[in-house]
């Protein structure tokens, strides 16, 4: 049964407190105002003075204005017809289809025993030779993209969702500008990938308390339909933009500050959203991927520091590409030995040199004497810089591996490798 209260202790900014009993964290509220109705969700409780994030803020509030429990956390709908959708932080369709109100789940619930919890084994392509084939993304895993403001890491987040062999993508975009939010819904679309998509997006200039609700309502949605069997990809961008509206409304609460004014629990916070990555022994599965843009480049950043505790690894977008050194998936090893029999040789071997590569870069910078083994490896790591990290090159695992061959074939010696005999000769180019 809903309760009702018609007096407003106090206003804060977006935040309103009632004197109320029986309530829980995170239950909804309505707020009845002269200018229509506006949800509002509880977030403290102390005694019986509970106070309240207005979703639409608290201009036009006033403390004679009721206030109507409704008695449940926050819900979305789950079911097919979710496919090809668009929805705001608060559940509303962005994209003036129908409102749908069948099968309400609750979001923000706990991540999954580990005892149905099987080890990760199965490869997630996506037809992108810095991870396919270098930092192999698995199933169940869950990865963030460390970048900074500006780098395409929106438009690196679309090529995956159109590319990888998943059944379902869930992408949850936090602060977008509209223009990312249209460049996701137009790519997708044209790509053929929307009919298997369901996005959430709060942008810039929607309620901060919506940006809150983004992961959750993606990963909510993403564990109904891995149980029904699915492979799930939830896909979410930005972090840094959800830690920065948990840290406005924790200032607007007067909470105590932690480290550069972000509230204490952040790790909790990050870590119970990642942690819902998961492969069911009898069902699906959920991947997550999360972009966290680093402020000015700074990796020591709390949410990049934090995050990365929580992660197994993390892909480093930098200069429009994905860089070979800092970028980590600690799961590969788990299918990456599994491909092809060449697969871990050609990418231990490709990163030695091209690591060598780049000495050989600061050796000229520096004026020292070029030899010819300085020669082979200025010509290889330009290879490789457009043939492997371009993000524009999309091919198979096999066709990469290939490439790898012939990248080192036209550069180098066979012996010069240091690759194992028997894999040289199975696998090296035929010339002539």
């Amino acid at each position: 049964m809903n309760k009702v209260y018609s007096k407003i202790e106090s206003i804060t900014g977006s935040v309103i407190t009632v004197k109320a009993d029986g309530i829980s964290y995170g239950d909804l509220a309505e707020v009845d105002t002269v200018f229509g109705t506006s949800l509002a969700e509880v977030n403290r409780l102390h005694g019986d003075t509970v106070s309240l994030q207005v979703f639409a803020g608290g201009r036009g509030i006033s403390t004679g204005d009721t206030v109507r429990f409704l008695g449940h956390p926050m819900q979305v709908p789950f079911s097919e017809n979710l496919m090809g959708r668009v929805f705001s932080g608060s559940g509303k369709p962005r994209d003036k289809g129908p409102m749908l109100h069948e099968n309400l789940i609750t979001i923000g619930g706990p991540s999954v025993n580990p005892a149905q919890r099987i080890i990760p084994r199965k490869m997630i392509r996506t037809g992108i030779p810095m991870i396919d084939l270098f930092n192999t993304l698995v199933v169940s895993q869950k990865l963030p993209i460390f970048s900074v403001s500006g780098e395409p890491y929106n438009e690196l987040l679309a090529r995956i969702a159109m590319q990888a062999e998943v059944d379902v993508i869930v992408l949850g975009g936090m602060g977008l500008k509209y223009d990312n939010y249209l460049y996701f819904k137009d790519t997708l679309e044209n790509g053929g990938a929307l009919a298997r998509t369901v996005m959430f997006i709060h942008t810039a200039s929607d309620p901060t308390v919506e940006c809150l609700m983004i992961p959750d309502m993606s990963l909510a949605v993403a564990e109904k339909f891995a149980l029904q069997g699915k492979d799930v990809l939830v896909l979410l961008t930005d972090m840094t933009n959800f830690a920065d509206a948990m840290k406005e409304i924790s200032i607007i609460q007067e909470q105590v500050p932690s480290n550069r004014g972000y509230p204490g629990d952040l790790y909790s916070q990050l870590a119970s959203r990642y942690e819902k990555a998961v492969d069911f022994e009898t069902a699906g599965s959920i991947t997550v991927l999360g972009v966290t843009t680093m402020p000015g480049d700074d990796v020591t950043h709390p949410v990049p520091d934090n995050t990365g505790y929580i992660t197994e690894g993390q892909y480093y977008l930098k200069n429009g590409r994905i860089e070979p050194f800092g970028s980590l998936s600690r799961l590969k090893q788990q299918v990456n030995g599994k491909t092809r029999e060449d697969h871990r040789a050609i990418m231990d071997g490709m990163i030695k040199l091209y690591s060598a590569f780049r000495d050989t870069l600061e050796k000229k910078a520096m004026g020292f004497m070029m030899t010819s083994w300085d020669d082979k490896l200025l010509k290889y790591g330009n290879q490789f810089e457009s043939k492997m990290m371009d993000l524009t090159v999309n091919i198979s695992l096999e066709k990469a591996l290939d490439l790898g061959w012939e990248i080192l074939s036209d550069c180098f010696n066979p012996e010069e490798t240091g690759l194992r005999t028997e894999l040289i000769s199975k696998f090296w180019p035929k010339k002539g």
